[in-house]
């Protein structure tokens, strides 16, 4: 097998690996950042959107490297 990126297939439809990613990434921000809401831990947050979307990026980044091989 060579190291290059493989597209995963859902039905006859192709998805490049970090589509996959990063949709996964911004569900679990997503998840991240309601948690924070309902345990009332944003209002230390200076910017909670702005937290939501570096944490979509660290998600992102960690799935990307580590659980789906790009």
């Amino acid at each position: 097998m060579s190291g290059y990126p493989s597209e995963w297939a859902i039905g006859s439809v192709y998805f490049p690996p970090l589509l996959i990613a990063s949709f996964l990434g911004l569900f679990l921000s997503w998840l991240t950042s309601r948690l924070l809401n309902r345990y009332r831990l944003s209002r230390f947050l200076v910017y909670p959107p702005g937290v939501f979307i570096a944490l979509a990026v660290i998600y992102t980044t960690l799935l990307g490297n580590w659980i789906i091989p790009i």
